[in-house]
């Protein structure tokens, strides 16, 4: 029997990340079909260049301190850290002395090495000694085994290994969510863009298989495959792709609803919804471009932006946090649970989501899923997934959404092609179940040409 290791090495390190491939791998893990279908799926990791299957992709019970949340919580006092450190060297006498600056930067970097990173490494090795021998179990891998890529493996250290497993028989198949860093390096940190071009020139030598999650950005593989390895090789491998389910995993109907976010929906006023890490890619200033021009028109509509801070947003958040709308017709909130971010689904007017490039758009189908219209930027993936029951505007101009928003605001009819009664989407049960099923009928294609070639 074909066993699929479904590797998911970096949720696992990480089990209370929450961004959209997290999710991806979590609830794709979670669905697997069950171990009597013909091809035995098992969750695996790769630790410190050994295999082990994973019996609990989330953190067990302890009676103890809970390691994973306090180094959850570090990792974001750190990011709130160096951003109020890049806001604050823009200020004087910072932002006029470079002896200023230096001094700033040495004094944060010995806080942060003290209190941040130092405490970060102890929490790793403590992690790492605490969950291994509980929450996994070494697997030993078999010719004929493959090992799916389904995490953000650019992450990985554990190349040297996926080398000398498919050295022993096991197939390598890679999962992409987007080529983002390269085709637009400048939405990226320039560590990433470095490692993720790394990254994709092993995957490119070394995958038998690439399975997308979008057949727009599976497209933008194979292209990007014939530039580094040439039409040949690529002839060799197999391109597909499968897309993404809409459940809120992690939504607990007994938490509380954050109370500042049930305050948003009390007002009659229109609230317009944008789920997303804020980072340049996402476009937010445009977001905020537009909504400016129609409060200047009139309007009474809400903006609502959900999602954590990431990189390159200094200079937004800084516009943001001195708006003169804020908490007035804009919020934010940088750290909802799924249940809460499940109630702003359910209320908003509509989704509203600018972003420039994506390799899906997670919160489109988790918004229309449950029944709330959603606009975006016309890109070729949003068609792709929205199809005739998005409304599209362009980038080019921001009183494009701003006509959106105040049209929608005063006839209350949503502007999509189609119905949204109508719209269906998959779960993630479906999900997962169809990535399992193509990547099994390319195996099996594989294997009969193989048998084929042997006659």
């Amino acid at each position: 029997m074909t066993r699929l290791l479904m590797e998911c090495t970096y949720v696992y390190e990480h089990p209370r990340a929450n961004s959209g491939i997290q999710r991806v791998v979590r609830n794709v893990i979670r669905e697997l079909p069950a171990r009597e279908a013909e091809h035995e799926c098992i969750p695996v990791v790769i630790l410190r260049g050994k295999l082990y299957e994973v019996k609990s992709l989330a953190p067990l019970p302890s009676r103890g301190l809970d390691l994973v949340s306090l180094r959850v919580r570090l990792e974001q006092f750190a990011s709130l850290f160096w951003l109020r450190h890049r806001t604050l060297e823009r200020r004087r006498p910072f932002s006029q002395s470079r002896w200023a600056r230096h001094a700033l930067y040495f004094g944060c970097r010995l806080f942060a090495l003290g209190f941040l990173s130092i405490p970060i490494r102890v929490l790793d090795r403590l992690l790492k000694r605490q969950h291994v021998p509980t929450r996994c179990v070494p697997l030993q891998h078999r010719p004929g085994d493959q090992l799916v890529l389904l995490d953000s493996s650019w992450h990985a250290d554990f190349f040297p290994l996926a080398e000398q497993l498919k050295r022993d028989g096991v197939g390598i198949v890679s999962v992409i969510y987007d080529l983002i860093p390269l085709t637009h390096p400048q939405f990226c940190d320039a560590g990433l863009v470095k490692v993720f071009n790394h990254w994709f020139d092993w995957i490119a030598r070394t995958a038998d298989g690439y399975i997308a999650i979008s057949s727009t950005i599976r497209d933008q593989v194979r292209l990007e495959m014939e530039q580094r390895v040439g039409e040949q090789q690529v002839s060799e491998r197999w391109f597909d792709y499968f897309h993404l389910g809409s459940e809120l995993d992690l939504a607990d109907a007994t938490s509380a609803i954050d109370s500042k976010l049930l305050r948003v929906f009390t007002q009659p006023e229109p609230v317009f919804l944008m789920v997303s890490t804020i980072e340049p890619r996402k476009n937010h200033a445009y977001l905020l471009d537009a909504f400016e021009r129609a409060w200047a028109a009139g309007s009474k509509a809400r903006l609502c932006i959900v999602g954590k801070i990431g990189w390159k947003c200094e200079d937004l958040i800084e516009r943001i946090k001195r708006h003169p709308q804020l908490n007035s017709r804009l919020f934010m909130f940088n750290n909802l649970s799924d249940h809460s971010l499940e109630h702003a689904y359910q209320n908003a007017t509509a989704l509203v989501f600018p972003s420039y490039v994506e390799g899906f758009g997670l919160p489109l189908v988790e918004a229309m899923q449950r029944g709330l219209p959603a606009m975006g930027s016309d890109i070729e993936v949003f068609r792709e997934i929205g199809g005739e029951f998005m409304a599209y505007f362009n980038l080019e101009d921001p009183q494009n959404l701003a006509d959106l928003v105040t049209g929608m605001e005063n006839s209350g009819v949503f502007p999509a092609s189609r119905p949204l009664d109508k719209w269906h989407w998959l779960s993630w049960r479906q999900a997962s179940a169809q990535l399992v099923e193509r990547i099994e009928r390319h195996i099996d294609e594989v294997i009969l040409d193989r048998e084929t070639a042997c006659e």
